[in-house]
């Protein structure tokens, strides 16, 4: 009779095992260390006197109490909210990168951290006081819901990535939108929000800190215990299905996390960029080197590691460069969005369009109409931007007759209502200059890059033109029209010549000129953000001309070089309309029909990169312009660009000549900006648009 026996573990099967895990427990204890130092040298820091002298015998209990005063009043609660906000973050990030299996999706791209950031602002208007636990539901839900309808309108995430990032950014740009009008419109009632709204860390005790640690350990404890099926999410979702998962409750669970996570970090902090998107790159960076950290089980609370040291190396390098007292004005939100979006650029860069599926369904728009339909289009549209321009002269918080315009013309008017025309005219006018501007370079971005859901400011040109306009501003406030028109149009040519070169990898792939056109205008809004906080902290309105658009305090000389602009540039993109519909449909029939293709390309984006920018030395930032007009365009008359850039440009004109007019009217003598009411207006055409191009995607 023989017995089987089980032969028991070889020493040297478990010799291995152990040897293969010090790698690991190698990179977690070496992270863990540079965590602790980086901390360290942050309880050195701040406005006080106590330094690392002070510390040390805090440690051996020979300091005296106002040290610990010191420190527990608010160096050690802004490093324990720097490294909370960094793990919450962290985690995050990596669960939506899981779920949507793209490299780019983050609390960010996917405007969970705007829908955050929108609720509690809402919350804060209505005059609401919450103790923190409502305010992270508040947050929540807000993050929830900007994220369902980003997922939404991109096929649950599993649409091209281009498709996924523009419906993330164009929800995120609504939200900051809305964000901005109310702190425009309730001003005392949001006093320091908007240096709160890019991510702050001063905080006056652990309170908040305290309240959110519990949720934010609940929500990793629960993302680590669906590890495995996370794991099996890699494989498909049929062969995920197939081993036993159920995909759909799995992602749910993931996404509910990463929400919770966000909207943690949101009430504690604020929205503060693009470390969702850093801190997963990172660790997914080292665990390809290292392939044992893969396993969510790992990766998670890896991740969430890595985020902790991108904010408390932020804070640090911050209040090292600016010094403690301007730290406190300066977000650390500002620094973490420069160091994201250049990680996003590098990623986009490996970018390759996928085809047809970063196009919704109605890239062509309605059937070609015939001359006469198009004539009396045309026609119904002049006479509607006639009468928007008319209607604007009239409207305001001193409301006029035509009786009073004729007598201006004639020069008959009484001082007062002179005074009221000479002020009013060069709004009305820059209102329509600069649409008729943003509407044609929208119309040129969106054929060149064959990407519907493109427009001019999501190329860099936007935030490149007020970079360059905000910072001469700043160091020299007198300066003439002409001179700030030709750095903002230098400044804009920069950012599009940065972001040309690096989407150029052999060719220029239409998706990685987007992708990378999004980072770089990230880049430069934060610059913007940075530039106006460190020269001037408290000059909320000066932030506010030109990250919301207005036509405020516009005289007539500025408007010289926009027309000039127009004059030159519009009828050189209409000379090659014939060449926009050949780029409009791929690579290779232009260049079999003997179009040059780059050089064509090239010129007729920089001719749209100098409308943009000759618009924003004007007007500041208006979104959506770009994007609406040129969409309305195709569907009132086809995709030839022979009838759809003059059709757009009128559209374009009467869309910021309604809005201007409105943001003059509604609340005077208080104003909405232009660019604000232009972004409630294009918001839900745009959601409608890409809602209908989803079955597609």
């Amino acid at each position: 009779m023989s017995q089987t026996l089980t032969p028991p573990a070889r020493p040297d099967a478990q010799a291995a095992e152990r040897t293969r895990l010090i790698p690991t427990a190698t990179v977690f204890t070496v992270t863990i260390g540079a965590l602790i130092a980086l901390a360290a040298m942050h309880l050195t820091q701040g406005t006080s006197q106590v330094d690392t002298g002070d510390l040390l015998q805090l440690i051996v209990g020979s300091a005296d109490e106002g040290v610990w005063n010191v420190l527990s009043g608010s160096r050690l609660p802004r490093l324990a909210a720097a490294a909370l906000v960094g793990i919450a973050l962290g985690a995050s990030g990596i669960l939506l990168q899981s779920v949507a299996r793209n490299p780019l999706a983050s609390p960010d791209t996917l405007a969970v951290n705007a829908g955050a950031y929108l609720a509690i602002t809402v919350v804060v208007v209505l005059g609401v006081s919450l103790p923190l636990m409502p305010d992270i539901g508040v947050a929540f839900v807000g993050a929830a819901g900007t994220a369902a309808l980003v997922l939404g309108m991109s096929a649950g995430g599993g649409a091209a990535t281009t498709r996924l990032i523009l419906a993330g950014s164009a929800t995120a740009m609504a939200a900051n939108s809305l964000v901005t009008l109310l702190l425009l419109l309730f001003e005392q009632e949001t006093t320091g929000l908007f240096a709160w709204g890019a991510g702050s860390l001063n905080l006056t005790g652990f309170a908040p800190v305290l309240q959110a640690l519990p949720l934010v350990l609940i929500a990793i404890a629960v993302s680590l215990a669906i590890s495995s099926r996370l794991d099996l999410l890699r494989l498909g979702d049929d062969t995920a299905a197939g081993l036993g998962v159920h995909v759909r409750r799995t992602r749910l669970i993931a996404v509910l996390c990463s929400l919770l996570l966000a909207a943690c970090a949101v009430a504690v902090a604020g929205p503060i960029g693009f470390v969702g998107l850093a801190a997963p790159v990172v660790a997914r960076l080292i665990a390809q080197r290292l392939p044992d950290l893969l396993p969510h089980r790992l990766l998670v609370p890896f991740s969430a590691l890595c985020g902790a040291i991108v904010i408390v190396g932020a804070d640090l390098g911050l209040r090292a460069l600016f010094g403690a007292e301007r730290s406190l004005v300066i977000p650390v939100g500002v620094t973490t969005t420069l160091l994201g979006a250049a990680v996003m650029v590098w990623l986009a860069r490996s970018i390759r369009s996928s085809g047809g599926e970063d196009r919704p369904a109605i890239l062509h728009g309605a059937a070609n109409r015939g001359r006469i339909a198009f004539g009396l289009i045309v026609a119904g549209l002049a006479t509607a931007v006639g009468a928007a321009v008319l209607a604007g002269m009239l409207a305001g918080d001193k409301l006029l007759l035509a009786g009073d315009l004729w007598n201006w013309i004639r020069g008959q008017t009484g001082s007062t209502y002179t005074w009221i025309i000479d002020q009013r005219f060069p709004r009305v006018l820059a209102a329509a200059l600069a649409g008729a501007a943003l509407a044609g370079a929208g119309a040129v971005t969106q054929g060149v890059c064959r990407n519907p859901l493109a427009e001019p400011g999501l190329l860099g040109v936007t935030a490149g033109a007020g970079v360059g306009a905000v910072t001469l501003i700043t160091l020299f406030p007198g300066s003439g029209a002409w001179t700030i028109t030709g750095v903002s149009v230098a400044g804009g040519l920069g950012a599009f010549a940065l972001v040309y070169a690096l989407a150029w990898r052999g060719g220029l792939d239409p998706a990685r000129l987007v992708l990378i056109g999004i980072g770089v205008w990230s880049i430069g809004m934060a610059a913007i953000t940075l530039i106006i906080l460190a020269s001037d902290p408290w000059n909320t309105p000066k932030a506010m001309t030109w990250l919301s658009g207005t036509t405020y305090g516009r005289t007539a000389d500025r408007l010289w070089p926009l027309a000039l602009a127009l004059v030159v540039f519009l009828p050189l993109i209409t000379m090659h309309r014939r060449e926009i519909d050949l780029l409009a449909l791929d690579d290779d029939t232009p260049r079999v029909l003997g179009v040059r293709l780059e050089r064509t390309r090239l010129m007729l984006l920089i001719s749209a990169a100098v409308l943009t920018a000759a618009a924003v030395a004007v007007v500041g930032v208006i979104a959506f312009v770009g994007l609406v007009a040129p969409h309305l365009a195709r569907a009132l008359v086809g995709s030839r660009h022979s009838r759809v850039l003059p059709v757009a440009v009128l559209l374009g004109t009467l869309l910021v000549s309604i809005a201007d007019t409105l943001g003059r009217t509604v609340i005077a003598p208080a104003q909405i900006p232009a660019g604000l009411v232009c972004a409630l207006i294009g918001t839900p055409y745009f959601i409608w648009l890409l809602w209908r191009g989803r079955a597609r995607a």
